[in-house]
């Protein structure tokens, strides 16, 4: 009897659509291969969906290296390129057929994009925020159209609430400092890589390592855990420890420091000062204690610092001597270094459209200071073409091209991106917005509530509910009345900002009349304004002054780039406070450096952050719920040393 041979095979791929191989070497088996292959066909759709990925600790294993050595052998050079272009893209709804995504889709793939960072469209100072099976489904989408697997990248310095709506609201970095604890730091940056990883997203532009030393820095603020290295270190490094375990990629940003600087870098050049041994002893200690707790990447700031590069032209971003002297050789830092965005003026400034492409020379000059990803390029043509052109001129070594995308391989892989890159869509509403994830962003919210003066007359308020029948299900309408007088300040009245506090305190004081402004209805209103708080028993104003990128107040005719109230808005609280000091509470909604114009003050709050956690804490302070033990994590020239508070008081019987 004849031997057939017969060689079979079926290859099962990660998307589960079954492919076949057959190669007949005897043509009688035909018909008994037709019925093993109908009855594989028929038990198809009853195999394993698409394998998704999911979350495990950061770690490049012996499979991961291979796959990153046998993809780098493969990329042409401009492949290699492409792997260093990180571009954004808005998760706002749109039909993936049309033009707008096959645009992107089409661009991502000419320029061989390797990671995307997802973000939001802005309304004036509103961020347009989506829920997060959007996101995920954007997230997925974008994996199924790149040909490597893409590193997805967010800025969540306040968890998934920074870009994504309908999850926990953890407030901003220093309420974490106010409460002294980086044990909270820790499950945040764990709670924030699972809830991540689960829409898809794996590179945290977070923590902020950024000591905050200068009262008047306007982009960093609450943004920093606060002013001393020890403090900050501690929590960067415990943020990372969770992070890294729940499976996140970390980045510590903005090196070597922008805490000690008066300019917001998207608007021009930062300039740190200091000699090398303050710069040791301040802004570079919580980097060097990030890169010992394993830090995945670190971001470099379009700032000018003279003690480590004093070439007036140059910034940080375009250093070697701060890239690959300070940061490579003397912190000893091994993995990823991330430009800060290449369209903040910090760095376009310096780089003249009469001199050739700008974002081409910005592009090469940070790859030539020993940058791996470059990240936003106004130009991504010019860009990609700059360093592809610069190599095949011999400006920068195939070397240093490959030493990059090696770092940038090592990421995809210790994600495990290389064997899974989809989440799966019906595990999001189970992994995101936990209750007790809820509860945790409220707890440290409420923890990081500081009183930092208290004249014991306002504070705590008497509640006021109106009395509602059993089965009524609207309560009655509760006409407003001067017993308590509450003002909103806040950028823009069109904004979010002071919703949620005001439902939190009506439902508490039905009958507070609330006023809110901003600078352009703060002269229209003052006169029913200051009415109404010469004949209040009690005033609170809480006032929104939160760092935002760019901006700039007008301040006696001139803008000004700062944190603090706009021109009309702090006259109206000077005025105000000149009427009922005594019996007003001033709560700081985000920077507390507030108090330091306007000394009058006599009680004062402090939540550090404006997120609606924050918000329900300061009216559970006002309504003595909450007994504030936050303590300051920076001083307040003029009015309080770092690690100061108030004792709260006990409340008095029949206080209004």
């Amino acid at each position: 009897m004849p031997k057939h041979r017969l060689l079979f095979i079926i290859h099962i791929s990660t998307a589960s659509a079954i492919r076949c191989k057959v190669l007949i070497l005897f043509p009688i088996m035909k018909k008994f291969l037709a019925a093993v292959l109908s009855v594989f066909l028929l038990l198809a759709p009853c195999w394993p969906a698409d394998r998704y990925s999911t979350a495990a600790p950061v770690e490049l294993n012996k499979e991961g290296r291979r796959w990153v050595d046998q993809t780098l052998k493969k990329l042409s050079l401009e492949e290699k390129v492409g792997q260093m272009l990180s571009v954004r893209y808005f998760t706002d709804f749109q039909n993936f057929s049309g033009d707008s995504y096959v645009q992107f889709r089409d661009q991502m793939r000419k320029y061989h994009v390797g990671s995307v960072v997802l973000t939001v469209h802005v309304d004036g100072s509103v961020l347009l925020k989506n829920p997060p099976l959007e996101v995920a489904a954007v997230a997925n989408q974008l994996q199924r159209d790149s040909e490597l697997p893409l590193l997805i990248a967010a800025d969540f310095e306040n968890g998934l609430a920074s870009r994504v709506s309908s999850v926990p609201a953890f407030p901003d970095a220093m309420a974490f400092g106010a409460t002294g604890n980086p044990a909270y730091a820790e499950k945040f940056g764990a709670i924030t890589a699972e809830e991540s990883r689960a829409i898809g997203i794996h590179w945290d532009f977070s923590p902020v390592a950024d000591v905050n030393s200068n009262p008047g820095n306007p982009i960093i603020n609450t943004r920093s855990f606060g002013e001393d290295p020890a403090a900050v270190a501690d929590q960067v490094a415990a943020f990372i420890k969770g992070a890294r375990a729940h499976g996140m990629l970390t980045t510590a940003k903005h090196f070597p420091g922008h805490g000690d600087t008066d300019t917001d870098s998207h608007l021009g050049v930062s300039r740190v000062g200091g000699d090398m041994a303050r710069l040791r002893a301040v802004e570079l200690k919580p980097f060097a204690k990030a890169i010992d707790a394993g830090v995945d990447s670190v971001m470099v700031a379009h700032l000018a610092v003279p003690a480590l590069d004093s070439d007036p032209n140059k910034v940080a971003t375009v250093s070697s001597n701060v890239i690959t002297g300070v940061l490579r050789e003397q912190l000893g830092f091994k993995n990823l270094v991330v430009t800060d965005a290449l369209e903040m003026r910090g760095l376009t400034s310096l780089y003249p459209p009469n001199q050739g492409n700008p974002m081409a020379r910005a592009s090469v000059d940070a790859v030539k200071a020993g940058n791996d990803v470059l990240l936003w390029p106004t130009d991504l043509d010019g860009a990609f073409h700059g360093v592809v052109d610069a190599v095949k001129r011999g400006e920068i070594t195939q070397a240093r091209i490959d030493d990059s995308v090696r770092r940038i391989l090592e990421m995809k892989a210790s994600l495990g991106l290389h064997q899974a890159r989809l989440v799966d869509l019906e595990q999001v509403p189970y992994k995101v917005s936990k209750p007790e994830n809820l509860a945790f962003a409220q707890q440290v919210a409420d923890d990081a509530v500081t009183l930092v003066r208290d004249n014991g007359k306002v504070l705590p308020l008497a509640r006021l509910v109106p009395k509602q029948t059993e089965g009524e299900v609207f309560q009655a309408i509760v006409k407003p009345d001067v017993q308590v007088v509450v003002v909103i300040m806040t950028d823009s009245i069109h904004a979010n900002s002071g919703h949620a506090f005001e439902l939190a305190l009506k439902a508490r004081r039905a009958d507070a009349t609330v006023f809110y402004v901003d600078n352009s209805v703060a002269t229209p209103l003052a006169a029913p304004i200051f009415q109404a708080v010469k004949d209040a028993a009690k005033v609170v104003v809480a006032a929104y002054v939160a760092p935002v990128a760019a901006k700039q107040v007008m301040v006696n005719g001139k803008l000004v780039n700062t944190v603090g109230l706009e021109q009309a808005s702090g006259q109206l609280l000077s005025q105000l406070l000149d009427i009922a000091a005594d019996r007003t509470a001033v709560i700081a909604l985000g920077s507390p450096y507030l108090a330091q114009n306007y000394g009058a003050i006599q009680t004062y709050l402090c939540t550090f952050s404006n997120a609606s956690t924050s918000e329900l804490s300061a009216v559970k302070a006002l309504f003595g719920e909450l007994q504030p033990h936050g303590k300051l994590p920076v001083t307040l020239p003029g009015i309080a040393e770092r690690g100061f508070s108030v004792p709260a008081r006990v409340p008095p019987s029949g206080s209004k």
